[in-house]
């Protein structure tokens, strides 16, 4: 997979490709992170990419016309069809499932604001879709570039050591993960679950699952909300429920 980044600051970026899974997605070909920085593409001896904003207010705005040449100089270069991502708060929440339909995909485009933001033009001209890490502000886009290269890292088949890590994450099913535990079988007074140890391949599976599906309703019950459960998972969030005497930590007391 391909990924083309058009940032003012393209060091930070490629960090990112320096270490760990995507670091190791690279070396094997599976991954490769190209920047373009839309200093390049000004034509004034300041380099100038941002502006006063017209009708005043604090701070400067990106400006159409480098974003615009960058993505051009971009789009000769990514794979044919590619999707333009604008990282910007105003944009859709970002979810596993929208990383997975992206990583089956050959190519990706992403702009990194900085300032107050880009000029609106560019946006509406230029950008196919605009995604967020979450509703609060960050100083610019390339945190949030680095973010979807790693979790596109991962999605790429040979990226992990165990093709299985990748099918088990959180939000993989739209649920939360299990508990992990390693060794010792003791810690602080706190034994690993008995299941864990039994070499039940079925119980323990069934134990996860049920765990998965407590952990998202105690903590994030709008996940749980949108996903049709079957029988048997009723049944397993239901024995969860009557295990913590039917009382969700997470809720509060009313």
């Amino acid at each position: 997979m391909e990924i083309h980044a058009i940032t003012l600051i393209p060091e930070l970026v490629t960090a990112v490709t320096g270490y760990g899974v995507t670091g190791r997605a690279v070396q094997r070909g599976l991954l490769s992170v190209v920047t373009w920085n839309p200093r390049d593409y000004t034509d004034d001896v300041h380099r100038t990419v941002d502006d006063r904003a017209y009708g005043g207010g604090p701070g400067m705005v990106m400006k159409a016309e480098p974003l615009s040449a960058a993505l051009a100089g971009a789009r000769t270069a990514a794979p044919m069809d590619s999707t333009v991502v604008y990282l910007s708060p105003q944009g859709r929440p970002i979810e596993q499932q929208m990383l997975v339909t992206q990583g089956r995909k050959p190519g990706l485009i992403l702009v990194c604001g900085r300032y107050e933001g880009v000029d609106e033009r560019f946006v509406e001209t230029d950008v196919d879709e605009e995604w967020s890490l979450g509703d609060y502000v960050l100083s610019g886009g390339e945190l949030a570039a680095m973010v979807v290269i790693d979790a596109l890292a991962r999605l790429q088949p040979g990226a992990l050591g165990d093709a299985q890590s990748a099918e088990q994450d959180s939000f993989s099913d739209a649920l939360l993960d299990h508990p992990h535990y390693t060794r010792p079988e003791n810690f602080c007074s706190r034994c690993v679950p008995a299941v864990l140890l039994s070499g039940d391949h079925a119980a323990i599976a069934r134990w996860r699952r049920q765990q998965a599906l407590g952990r998202t309703w105690q903590r994030r019950p709008e996940l749980l909300a949108r996903l049709r459960l079957s029988g048997e998972d009723e049944r397993l969030l239901e024995e969860y429920k009557r295990q913590l005497g039917n009382r969700n930590p997470g809720a509060g007391d009313d």
